[in-house]
């Protein structure tokens, strides 16, 4: 094994043959340096081994809860085995420590029989259970203890593919640890390290697998977390440098004529905005600028204003929303108040039939195109060119898959970008998920913006808000109720050889039972008396979608049930009450836009939070909001409750960088450390532009990596 380097394909590593590698290969690990990133989903404690008797005292107080514990024991008595019927077997036996004796049972593991022998001691690890007095282990993992065996405290679980075991997996891990460690260099510079306390990155990789206690363990993930953001925030800083090396068109216009048709004056936040824009428009470098506002302050007005300048420039603007929904709401807005100024408009979406969808793709590259063009991903079309590009405006960008945002980037040819986003960013996220692009924020709410009254209420309150939503549905007002999945589903381990995984995280309460949009709107249905019920999904086709959407719009339907494809954007000034089933299921900043599809009318607006989580920070978040209304101060309160989870998961769909998952920073509870390493990789790339000395050498072998994965980034 001495050979193995972390740059050998994993079929040099022992019992890796074409199979094993293929399933390798779907973790992500094709080459041995792979397998340091394929990290464990979750560690078991088993250094922490209790005596019999705390094991009983532990059951008797949490009865019927099966308790995973680590047990040492000697084995008391032979293992016999009996087949119970065809194809069935079942092998039994006593084991004992100082306090107690226990029951040990394997199923379907005959083989078994030959491993345990009268006097032999073994580390157990399984779910404890007193059964008529009796503690019981069933199909528990084991592990030979006793004089002279070094058994690990805290075991890793890895996700598997089809063929691979967990033993395997660690012994993999170990020998790919073995060749890091005389090629392994440390790509943070060391007064960076020190300054941050962090620790190599050889003894985080070691410790990230095989912890020697929950210490070290710790201060790997600080690390990584650190790594992430770091390499991600250098990244960005390159990528701006090397954006703002390309030319641009250089936008100069008066947007009078169209602030002087809008029916509202402009908030001093968004004048702000727009001057900002027109400034970056106005040089001959790219406009890179991300526009955030919390629902309802505006963005739409801004972005209009942005694209009028590009328009009466003589230039293109393309706008692109994530749903058809928002699409035709854009042009609905739009579309009159620029024919009014004489500048034509075109929708271009999916559900166009194949002659208008020709027609538009046509008329968008001749001289005559229309400057104005609203779609969805139906733009990136391969058939769409547009005659002279010269701003491109995407609605909530993150919603768009990675290959969508290549492609609109390769249409763009060097058109100013801005990026509009409802989702409330605290600041010092921004600097990670939107690095060094200029930010605009819109931080004042337009005059006559109702406040939503929200409260949180649990299942006893049921038949009170079914008598609510018929009331509102009297009064001819609407309702969204949002559920957090589609279709009832089982939720089942996804490996069923660990059946006792267990984060080192305290154990939390069991959060109540998901409700399903379709069973859930049937169900209303059958219980509401005055109010019609239809439900949206995003599984849905357009067509179905669409007919949904008009009925509620219409009054045809009073209560729309819907997953969170309602999130973004959805316009029903009728709509005055918002009820959200399992609202523990939701991070705080989706709960928020969820609110803020109320309350856009002159009608007094609520949220109904449903949740009977036992869950402590789920209920503190449920607290805030019902008492913050401001979605900035929200997302600081999540950020300190939960960290950067639902920002830098899959989830939350915030990767703006391909290849970086931001896992160790998802979990951060240390969010000034967010903070350090962006500075740290200012510091860096400003001293080192190019990360072109040879002590940044391993940093942009890297960071070059990111960027070749990451050209769909607004960055």
């Amino acid at each position: 094994m001495s050979g193995i380097r972390l740059t050998s394909p994993v079929t040099e590593l022992r019992g890796i043959g074409p199979a094993k590698a293929a399933a390798l290969q779907k973790l992500g690990a094709a080459k041995v340096g792979d397998l340091l990133r394929v990290f464990p989903r979750a560690y078991q404690n088993r250094g922490d081994v209790k005596t019999l008797a705390e094991v009983g005292e532990i059951c008797r107080s949490s009865p019927g809860t099966g308790l995973p514990v680590s047990l040492e024991l000697t084995v008391a008595s032979e293992a016999r085995l009996a087949n119970i019927r065809r194809g069935m077997s079942i092998l039994r036996f006593k084991a004992f420590d100082d306090t107690g004796v226990a029951e040990i049972t394997y199923f379907n593991q005959p083989f078994m029989k030959n491993v345990f022998h009268t006097g032999g001691v073994f580390r157990f690890w399984g779910k404890a259970e007193l059964r008529g007095g009796k503690i019981t282990l069933t199909n528990p993992l084991q592990e030979a203890a006793g004089e002279g065996k070094k058994l690990l405290p805290i075991v890793p679980v890895y996700p598997l593919a089809s063929g691979l075991k967990q033993k395997m997996m660690q012994q993999l891990v170990g020998e790919a640890l073995a060749a890091a460690r005389t090629e392994l260099c440390d790509h943070i510079p060391p007064d960076v390290l020190k300054k941050n306390n962090l620790c190599s990155i050889g003894y985080a990789l070691e410790n990230i697998h095989f912890p020697a206690d929950t210490e070290a363990l710790a201060a790997a993930g600080r690390r990584l977390a650190f790594d992430e953001i770091f390499t991600v925030s250098a990244a960005m800083c390159l990528s701006k440098k090397r954006e703002k090396s390309r030319s641009a068109p250089v936008i100069k216009a008066d947007i009078f004529p169209l602030i002087s048709r809008m029916p509202y004056e402009l908030t001093g936040a968004q004048k702000r905005s727009v001057g900002e824009i027109l400034n970056d428009m106005a040089k001959n470098e790219p406009m890179c600028r991300i526009l955030c506002g919390d629902v309802g302050s505006g963005k739409t007005a801004v972005a209009a204003a942005a694209a009028y300048a590009a328009a009466s420039a003589g230039y293109q603007c393309a706008i692109m929303a994530p749903t058809e929904i928002l699409a035709k709401q854009h042009y609905a807005d739009l579309a009159p108040l620029f024919s009014s100024l004489g500048i034509e408009s075109a929708l271009l979406c999916g559900s166009l039939g194949a002659a208008e969808k020709r027609r538009v793709q046509q008329s968008l590259c001749g001289e005559d195109a229309p400057r104005l063009v609203i779609g969805t991903h139906a733009l990136l079309s391969e058939n769409v060119e547009f005659y002279r590009l010269g701003l491109v405006i995407t609605d909530e960008q993150h919603r768009f898959g990675v290959n969508q945002r290549a492609e609109l980037r390769r249409k763009s040819h060097g058109a100013h970008t801005l990026v509009m986003s409802a989702t409330p960013i605290p600041r010092t996220l921004s600097l990670v998920i939107y690095g060094d692009i200029d930010v605009s924020r819109l931080d004042e709410m337009p005059p006559g913006r109702q406040k939503v009254s929200t409260f949180r209420v649990d299942e006893s309150y049921r038949e009170r808000l079914l008598g609510f939503i018929d009331k509102q549905a009297s009064e001819g007002h609407r309702t969204y109720v949002v559920c957090p999945s589609i279709e009832e589903k089982e939720e089942q381990s996804d490996d069923a050889e660990e059946m006792f995984d267990l984060s080192l995280a305290p154990t939390e309460e069991k959060e109540p039972p998901m409700k399903a949009a379709v069973s859930y709107a049937a169900q209303l249905r059958e219980r509401l008396r005055v109010a019609k019920v239809g439900f949206i999904h995003g599984k849905m086709k357009t067509a179905e979608k669409d007919a949904a959407m008009a009925a509620f719009v219409s009054g045809e339907t009073d209560v729309l049930v819907s997953t969170t494809v309602i999130e973004v954007g959805v316009n029903v000034p009728e709509a005055t009450l918002m009820v959200i089933e399992n609202a523990e299921r939701f991070g705080l900043s989706q709960l928020h836009q969820l609110r803020g599809r109320v309350g856009r009318g002159r009608d007094k607006s609520w949220c109904i939070l449903v949740s009977d989580t036992k869950n402590e920070t789920s209920a503190r978040r449920l607290e805030v909001m019902c008492s913050e209304s401001d979605g900035f101060k929200v997302a600081e309160e999540d950020l300190k409750l939960r960290g950067p989870g639902d920002f830098f998961s899959n989830g939350g769909e915030f990767r703006q960088h391909g290849s970086a998952d931001m896992r160790f920073a998802a979990s951060l509870t240390d969010p000034g450390l967010i903070g350090d390493a962006v500075d740290a990789a200012k510091a860096l790339t400003a001293a080192d532009p190019q990360l072109s000395s040879a002590e940044n050498a391993a940093l942009s072998a890297i960071v070059g990596d990111l960027l070749a994965s990451s050209e769909d980034t607004v960055s």
